[in-house]
């Protein structure tokens, strides 16, 4: 894997939850890494106070990873199906055009949020091949909580068959997660710092490192 690393987040945390190691890993190797967050919360379902806070905690949890630059949509949250297709596929391709990655990251399309299966959808337009400069490899993370809380032999099932050793970032990846105040749970919820570690250490174990981040494989031009 090698940058420059695009990261598409559909909110701010999804990009650390699935892929905070590997931006961590790259940025220390020299690599430049992006993300774009799709969306942000709008009142009245989040106050201004909260959407500020959300922004702030991304900024802080970037600078701990190394990421270059962060983008923002600005899209609604939890609202992307009252969005035309087109305009969501035309914003994301206007990144893609600006950072013209050779690696992104996406979310997986089996995710329970319906925003996730929409910017995966959008980020596949936008890797096409036929644009200007179409990434090397396209990949998809999971996000603890959503990945995982899709319905079993119904939803697409996260398979990975692609893992980045991240034993010497799993540390960073918590500090940068801690970022987000208003997301981390306490345990035994997923979005804390317990279980973090726990699925790294476990995806880790199945390919013989203390901990590592999976993906599965979309697309890769040799």
């Amino acid at each position: 894997m090698k940058g420059p690393l695009l990261v598409v987040a559909p909110h701010p945390d999804d990009e650390v939850l699935g892929a905070g190691g590997t931006i961590a890993r790259l940025s220390a190797a020299g690599e430049d890494v992006y993300v774009v967050i799709v969306t942000k919360g709008f009142p009245p379902h989040w106050d201004e106070a909260f959407i500020a806070r959300g922004r702030a905690e991304a900024a802080e949890a970037h600078r701990v990873l190394g990421v270059r630059e962060t983008f923002f949509l600005d899209f609604p949250a939890a609202a992307l199906d009252t969005v035309a297709h087109r305009d969501l596929n035309a914003r994301m391709g206007e990144v893609f055009a600006r950072v013209r990655p050779h690696t992104v990251l996406i979310p997986f399309v089996g995710d329970i949020h319906a925003d996730h299966q929409l910017v995966f959808l959008s980020a596949l337009v936008a890797s096409r091949p036929s644009t200007a400069a179409p990434p090397r490899m396209v990949l998809a993370y999971e996000t603890l909580s959503e990945t995982n809380w899709n319905a079993p032999y119904l939803s697409p099932a996260f398979a990975p068959n692609v893992y980045v050793d991240v034993s010497d970032q799993l540390d960073t990846k918590v500090r940068a997660m801690e970022c987000f105040e208003s997301q981390i749970k306490p345990f035994p919820h997923e979005r804390s710092a317990e279980a973090l570690r726990a699925l790294a250490t476990m995806r880790g174990c199945t390919v013989g490192v203390r901990a590592a981040e999976a993906f599965v494989l979309v697309r890769q031009v040799w």
